[in-house]
């Protein structure tokens, strides 16, 4: 196997390094929700290559066909995608009615008010 046979992993490992670097070490939750995004197509990614079946055929029944390619990881990651939309949509509409009741998105602002109404 050579490294470019082993494209779809490493650009796996790369988005994921991406979207979690974007999570940890932002403090606007509008970058962590897009490192999240990132990261979540990572994932995508590694279920659908890891899904392909070399040689494989649909699974549909024919004659001289004996390898078959798992639809099961496609159906998942088509599931996982509205689920993620879902889940962005919430954080995004939780970002906005934050900034509404606190005037501010960034973390550190955010804990500066909350150490000033604790005093």
């Amino acid at each position: 196997m050579t490294v470019l046979s082993l494209f779809n992993y490493w650009a796996v490992v790369v988005l994921m390094m991406i979207g979690y670097y974007c999570v940890i070490v932002r403090g606007n939750m509008i970058k962590k929700i897009i490192g999240l995004g990132i990261f979540q197509t990572s994932v995508f990614i590694l279920f659908i290559s890891a899904g392909k079946v070399l040689g494989g055929s649909t699974p549909i029944l024919r004659d001289g066909v004996s390898i078959y390619s798992n639809p099961l990881p496609h159906v998942l990651i088509l599931t996982a995608i509205v689920v993620g939309i879902a889940t962005t949509a919430v954080g995004l509409a939780l970002t906005v009615r934050i900034r509404e009741a606190f005037g501010s998105i960034d973390d550190d602002d955010l804990d500066a008010a909350q150490k000033d109404d604790a005093e």
